[in-house]
């Protein structure tokens, strides 16, 4: 709960926010969304004023398209509701929690937190929560965010994206599925491959991948994939592993198929062409809209999206005859 200076000055902001909220749906839609900038703001003719301040921390590996996508949809939310938004990001959870302490001392209003690797992040979300500042998890974390205190939670819940995975697997009658995980010791890409594996009537086995390096990515599928022949499909569990891993089916002679975890412009090019048999969709863009609207909600309202529940944003299963359909929004960076 706030702090009671933190609380007054706040709620002294409600009426702004709400006007703010009205000339805006008046004049037909948000502000539009500035550039890449750390410092997300809004400007010009119509723009909402800004009231708060939000931190967005990540454990994004820099180049992963599915940030940028989440990204866009909290700015999205944030321009509309005249938030400013800091955004940052470290895939290693100390420097993580790091960034969460630097946005404490910064005073924001409110942080979203990815949680994929919750025991390094604990100490930190805890600070905030005992600075009077309002922390929600976006992404990772669905297990935890509630004994660690933080309000809700907005992402797909793992083991249900793979098992649907498993699933479709086993319509397609696959035999042995590769799933490669780009990052150790991340609890939601264990997660995946551990539900595909309790749905797969086949076999099913786990590689380990540098996300930053494609390299090794490239190096370590196609050697496996030259020295196993019963391997009939691969599986990314992020979408900039996907283009890497079609180069390296093709390199190991193999006549392996390939599946992927979330979407980008790559990504629904290769449906397109029937290079890729289906993609998880969690919608990353209203991961990071909702999350923002959530801190919104809860800083001027007291509202709890989700009533603290996990609000679940997939998945969804993308075969090839969708792909048309959505490639305008995916290419546009909303879907």
């Amino acid at each position: 709960m706030f702090k009671s200076v933190r609380r007054l000055k706040r709620l002294g902001l409600v009426a702004i926010a709400a006007t703010s909220a009205l000339l805006l749906a008046a004049c037909g839609g948000p502000a539009g969304v500035q550039g890449e900038n750390t410092d997300t703001s809004t400007g010009g003719a119509g723009a909402v004023e800004i009231t708060m301040k939000v931190a967005l921390i990540t454990h994004s590996t820099p180049g992963d398209t599915f940030w940028d996508i989440l990204r866009k949809g909290a700015e999205s939310s944030a321009a509309k509701n005249g938030i400013e938004l800091l955004y940052s990001s470290d895939p290693d959870g100390a420097r993580q929690s790091q960034l969460v302490e630097q946005a404490i001392d910064q005073g924001v209003d409110g942080i979203i937190v990815t949680l994929a690797k919750p025991e390094a992040m604990s100490g930190a979300v805890q600070k905030a929560i005992d600075a009077g500042i309002p922390v929600f998890s976006i992404n990772s974390g669905e297990e935890a965010y509630q004994a660690m205190g933080v309000l809700a939670h907005f992402g797909q819940n793992e083991s249900v994206a793979g098992n649907a995975a498993g699933e479709k697997f086993n319509e397609l009658g696959a035999e042995k599925v590769l799933c490669v995980i780009q990052e150790q010791g991340h609890v939601g890409l264990e997660a995946r491959c551990e539900g595909v594996a309790e749905t797969l009537d086949g076999e099913m086995e786990v590689i380990y991948v540098t996300a930053a390096d494609p390299t090794n990515i490239s190096s370590t599928i196609t050697a496996k994939l030259q020295t196993d022949s019963a391997v009939d499909y691969v599986l990314t569990l992020g979408a900039p592993q996907a283009p890497i891993a079609l180069e390296s089916i093709a390199e190991s002679g193999s006549s392996a198929q390939l599946a992927t975890f979330d979407m980008n412009s790559d990504v629904v090019a290769s449906l397109q062409t029937d290079e890729l048999v289906f993609a998880v969709d969690q919608q990353p863009y209203l991961q990071g809209y909702s999350a923002v609207d959530a801190v919104w909600l809860y800083t001027t309202n007291l509202n709890v999206l989700g009533g603290g529940q996990a609000v679940l944003t997939g998945p969804s299963i993308i075969t090839p005859d969708m792909a048309e359909e959505l490639s305008e929004y995916v290419n546009n960076g909303t879907r």
